[in-house]
Formats: C-alpha cells, sequence, structure tokens
C-alpha cells in the first residue's frame, strides 16, 4: 500500500481545490475506533508493533500519553455517548445492562445534530442504556459513512473496527494474513502471565491483528483525503478499552485501562490543537471527557450535566488532578473495584477482595491464554509473580506506571507512599459521593438509577461508601458495626453488612443470629447476601434453601446473584445440584445488546452444573 502524508494531502487540497465548492465553517470530527487494545503500538513505543499509519497520524497530530478506558467496552460506550460516568446512572456500570437514565439525557451526537451537523455511526451501539439512537444518529449500521453527508454540512462520523477484538484470539476466528507473522520467540511475555506455546500463539495473533487493523484505518483515511476533505476534518484514533490478553480486559491495572489516543488537526484547524504536531501530552483524560470535547470543537455549548471535561477546543478545561475508572459485573460473574489515576499513580480499591481475581467467564476463558494459565495453575507450576493475579485480591493496590507499567509491585504498604495513598482514598471518596456512584447500590434494587438514587433519602452515598471501605478492609474488630448495619433501615446498607461478614468468613460467627433475620429481608440482594454470609460461617444447612428459591425467577436480577454464590461455594453446593439442574433445564432468552443480562444465569449454572457432575474442571487456586 502507497504510504501518504495526511500534512501533505492536507496542504494540495487547501491550496489546490475541494471536492466541495464551499469549505464549511466548522470542523468535520472523525472518530477511527479499534476494539480492545492497549497502546502496543510503535509511535507509544512498543518494538514489535508494526502500526506505519497510526504511527505517521502520532508524528503529524498530538498523542495523548495517559487516557484510560472502561475495562469492558459497554459501560465506555456509556461515558462515551454520554459524557456521564456510568455508574451514576445504574445499573450501567454493569456489563451488559440497561442504565436508568434521566428523561432529558441524550447522546452527545443529538446536540451536534441540533447545530447542523450530520453524525453517523458504523456501527456499535451498546451504550448500556435507553439511549435515543435514531436521535443521535442520522445513519446508524453498517452503511453508516460521511459521504452520505450532504454538501456543505459538518460532519461527525465513528467508524469502529473489530478485527482487534477479544474474539481474535479465539481458535476458531483465525484469519489469512497478507504479511509474514511475527515469531512467537519474539514476543515479551510480561511477568504476571505464564509463558506458555498458547500465551505466546495469543500474543503473536494480537500483533497481527494490530497490523490488520492499521490497515483499515490506513484505507479510511485515503478515503478522506481522496474525497478533499482531510484538510477540513479533525481525526482521532483512540481504543474502546484496554487490550484482551490475559490480565487486561474486565481489570483495573494499567494493562486493563491504559488506551492509545491520537487526535490530527489539518493546519486550517490547528488553533483548536492543545500543542504543535508530534506532541505527546501527558495529562490525564478518560472517556468521559470525550463528549465535551467534540462538543468544545464544534463550538456548541457542553451541558452542564456532563460530568467530563473538555480537553481541547475553545472550551478546553484545566487538566484533571485524577481520572476514575469502575469494575462490576463482567457478563454473569460479579466483583467491584474501582480506580484512581493520576500522571504517575494507579489506585485500585478492591470491594470484593475475598474474590479471586480470576473468575470463571464463560466468554472469556474461549482465549487459549486463560486456558493455558488455568492448566499452569492445576499443576501447582504457577510463579509467585503469576499467583499475584491468580490468588486472592488485597483491598489495595498501588503502582507507579512508569516505574512498573506490569502493575507488579504493589505499593500499598510502603510508609514511602503513604501521603500518596491518603490523596487517592480520600479522592475515591469524594468521587463516589460526586457521582452518586450505583455501584455501590446492588443490581436490581429499586434504588438503582439516575433519578431513583438521588431522592431524598434514598441512598447515603458517603454512610454507604464508609461501610463498604470498613466491610472490604476484613478486620474482625469491625464486626460489631456489620451487626449493627443489618438493621439498618437502608437496603444498601443491609447489603455491604451482609458482604462484610461474608468476607470475614468464621470470624463474623457471632453475627449468625442477624444474619438470619435478613434471609426474610425486603431486599432479595440482601437475602441473598446473608445466605452467602451463613454460608461462610459454616451453616450452608440455612443458606442453600435461601439461594434455592432464587432459581425458580431466573428473570429476577437477583437470580445471578445466587447462580455466582453457588459457584464460589463449589462442593458445599452439590446438595443444591438437583435444583441446579431443574433451572438450567429451563429455556435460556436469547442475548442481546439492549443489556438484560438475563441470560447470564443460565451460563453460571452450566458451568456450576458441570464441576460438580465432573465434566468440567473448577479452577485451582493458589493457597494464601
Amino acid at each position: 500500500m502507497k504510504t501518504f502524508s495526511l500534512v501533505s494531502l492536507a496542504l494540495l487540497l487547501a491550496f489546490g481545490g475541494s471536492a466541495r465548492a464551499a469549505e464549511p465553517e466548522r470542523p468535520n470530527i472523525l472518530w477511527l475506533v479499534s476494539e480492545d487494545n492497549d497502546a502496543f503500538l510503535g509511535c507509544y513505543g512498543d518494538p514489535l508493533a508494526h502500526t506505519p499509519t497510526i504511527d505517521r497520524l502520532a508524528h503529524e497530530g498530538v498523542l495523548y500519553e495517559r487516557c484510560f478506558a472502561w475495562p469492558v467496552c459497554a459501560p465506555s460506550r456509556f461515558a462515551l455517548i454520554s459524557g456521564m460516568y456510568a455508574a451514576s446512572c445504574g445499573p450501567a456500570e454493569h456489563m451488559r445492562a440497561r442504565g436508568k437514565i434521566p428523561s432529558w439525557l441524550k447522546g452527545f451526537p443529538a446536540l451536534l445534530r441540533d447545530a447542523g451537523y450530520f453524525t453517523s455511526n458504523n456501527s456499535k451501539t451498546d451504550y448500556n442504556s435507553p439511549i435515543s439512537i435514531p436521535q443521535a444518529w442520522n445513519q446508524c449500521g453498517k452503511n453508516a459513512h460521511w459521504h452520505n453527508c450532504p454538501p456543505g454540512q459538518p460532519f461527525f462520523s465513528v467508524f469502529n473496527h473489530e478485527v482487534t477484538h477479544e474474539s481474535c484470539l479465539f481458535p476458531e476466528k483465525e484469519l489469512p494474513l497478507n504479511f509474514p507473522s511475527m515469531d512467537p520467540a519474539r514476543v515479551r511475555i510480561p511477568p504476571y502471565q505464564p509463558d506458555t506455546p498458547e500465551m505466546r500463539a495469543d500474543w503473536v495473533r494480537y500483533y497481527n491483528h494490530m497490523t490488520l487493523m492499521d490497515t483499515q484505518l490506513a484505507v479510511k483515511l485515503k478515503n478522506l483525503a481522496d474525497a478533499g476533505l482531510a484538510e477540513n476534518t479533525i481525526v482521532f484514533y483512540y481504543s474502546d478499552n484496554g487490550g484482551v490478553l490475559p490480565r487486561s480486559k474486565r481489570f483495573l491495572e494499567e494493562s486493563g485501562t491504559h488506551v492509545p489516543l491520537i487526535i490530527y488537526f489539518p493546519p486550517k484547524w490547528r488553533h483548536l490543537a492543545p500543542a504543535a504536531p508530534g506532541s505527546r501530552i501527558k495529562d490525564v483524560v478518560s472517556f468521559v471527557d470525550f463528549a465535551p470535547t467534540v462538543l468544545s470543537l464544534a463550538g456548541v455549548k457542553i451541558p452542564d450535566y456532563m460530568q467530563g471535561r473538555a480537553f481541547v477546543g475553545p472550551a478546553r478545561g484545566a487538566p484533571h488532578d485524577f481520572v476514575y475508572i469502575t469494575r462490576d459485573r463482567m457478563d454473569e460473574t460479579y466483583d467491584m473495584m474501582r480506580s484512581v489515576q493520576d500522571t504517575r499513580f494507579i489506585y485500585v480499591r478492591n470491594f470484593r477482595p475475598d474474590l479471586p481475581f480470576v473468575q470463571r467467564n464463560e466468554y472469556q476463558f474461549r482465549a487459549r491464554g486463560y486456558q493455558s494459565w488455568a492448566r499452569v495453575a492445576a499443576e501447582g507450576k504457577l510463579t509467585p509473580a503469576t499467583a499475584q493475579f491468580w490468588g486472592p485480591k488485597p483491598s489495595e493496590e498501588l503502582y507507579e506506571m512508569a516505574a512498573d507499567p506490569d502493575s507488579v509491585k504493589n505499593l500499598a504498604g510502603d510508609p514511602a507512599h503513604r501521603a500518596t495513598l491518603e490523596a487517592m482514598r480520600a479522592a475515591l471518596r469524594r468521587h463516589t459521593v460526586e457521582i452518586n456512584d450505583n455501584g455501590f447500590i446492588p443490581e436490581g434494587s429499586d434504588l438503582e438509577g439516575y433519578d431513583a438514587s438521588r431522592a431524598p433519602g434514598a441512598f447515603p452515598a458517603e454512610r454507604v461508601f464508609d461501610l463498604a471501605v470498613l466491610a472490604s478492609d476484613r478486620d474482625a474488630a469491625n464486626l460489631p458495626k456489620l451487626i449493627a448495619a443489618l438493621d439498618d433501615p437502608n437496603e444498601a446498607m443491609r447489603w455491604w453488612a451482609a458482604q462484610g461478614c461474608t468476607m470475614l468468613r468464621e470470624k463474623a460467627a457471632p453475627a449468625e443470629a442477624a444474619l438470619r433475620k435478613r434471609l426474610d429481608d425486603a431486599s432479595g440482594a440482601v437475602q441473598i447476601a446473608a445466605a452467602e454470609a451463613l454460608a461462610a460461617v459454616g451453616k450452608t444447612g440455612v443458606a442453600l434453601p435461601a439461594l434455592e428459591r432464587w432459581l425458580e425467577k431466573l428473570d429476577s436480577p437477583f437470580a445471578l446473584q445466587a447462580v455466582n454464590i453457588f459457584a464460589r461455594l463449589g462442593e458445599a453446593a452439590r446438595p443444591s445440584l438437583p435444583a441446579l439442574k431443574r433451572a438450567l433445564a429451563t429455556p435460556a432468552p436469547k442475548e442481546d445488546n439492549a443489556g438484560s443480562g438475563r441470560p447470564y444465569p443460565h451460563r453460571g449454572l452450566r458451568h456450576v452444573v458441570a464441576v460438580l457432575e465432573g465434566t468440567e474442571a473448577a479452577l485451582v487456586y493458589p493457597k494464601p
């Protein structure tokens, strides 16, 4: 493929005439999005990457060194389309769900349309919410394209490139290459992954698909130039979430949240750029900032409700001190983590540290790398570094990104970094309260949603956050506070109190009477959490019947929570095997991107039943 220079083409077209009779007064804006990849690019310093198109774009544009995304696509796209945190409109923070948004919330392209822009999206729309697609986009689908824009009208167009999606690692997804494949021996395996042939094969395929993606971007940019539009189009390139190699997508370390972001400004619009071509910006940004940034470039007023800030254009705001990323339910498996990033550190708070990093997620484990990691664990051959991710979690993690890009040296207990730890702790608490983080509310609760969680007295975010921190500290000295909170009038408080008892395990035995009372709680989530806590203190005979009754209501959002607990109980769940098999025999609804998540209980049930019947091996974890 012939190489080209965006700058050269833009200058030629600017002085030699354009395909359009009159130049628009506002820039076109083009988003070129790749799926599921870290910054494995030459312009980000990766010596193995072959990405000449993106590297050239970085040379002629502006590269952001510290852009962070959610570790999975649907909550990321909620932030992109709305300019708001998914956790402010529960249950949008989960993968996939249907966030309860306020009636006035539009996808930001609708604001561009109101201002005279043509908008097109090709083609993903899993926004984790009922945001109106027809309102946001003039065209949306596989045929949506800026070339359908009426002459003289500015456009905002999005193209998603799926060739790097997680599924590219699945054995059946091999694509033909028109270039030599990389030698597996050249790959650097990070210390947290086992060095297996399967892992190396996944790395090689991933690099190959990054090159394929780069060639697809080259075609898009050439089409733009051939149409005479390069001189009037600001181009964004970014990835929709972190990479898909093991311990990246779904996790909050740098490998799962750091994404590339490059913006090219043609000479005509270079006055809108934050720095000269070829510059590297160290300010931290996240996806919640993208909507206000595009509005800033288009000269459209940024609505007050947007929780991000513009980082380029006339409405550019002051740089963030911190950005915030969340991780909640991933498909059929629950966990809860929160992270804070600045230009130097990543801080992670694990609110269920008793759960292992790796849980059996059906989709995730279709990749050979994860399968090989499970095999190495079962063989008892994990190293201290590879066992870190496979074993139990610390309550807090702190990593210095430049010094430790693999995020393997946890500094949370280092006295030298105490001030940083405390500052990031405090920032997380402020942010949780500021956005009314619905992830601290059980999924399926009537309290979820932008409006419901903000009703007076509905969700005391400060109290709930403080109790969740206390619960996840796993300190038996806090048991009296947890027992008291089991009688709190607020559902979220009772839920966290029960989870705190689970995390204490046998040390929570004095809470048995209080937990038994919660088996008849008005909240299904609290009932289920209390049952898990009772099982943790050895009362499975009481806990299992309480969980089984939710297997008769698989269309309830609480059924999946119960299935997760059966999976955690392992062999202790054997008395419930008949009930589990009956539930699995019921028809599973089709999965859709609208986000009910209703097929997920069946995914979890398949695994639990298979393990108990001996047709599938349970994951083996190192002993603490």
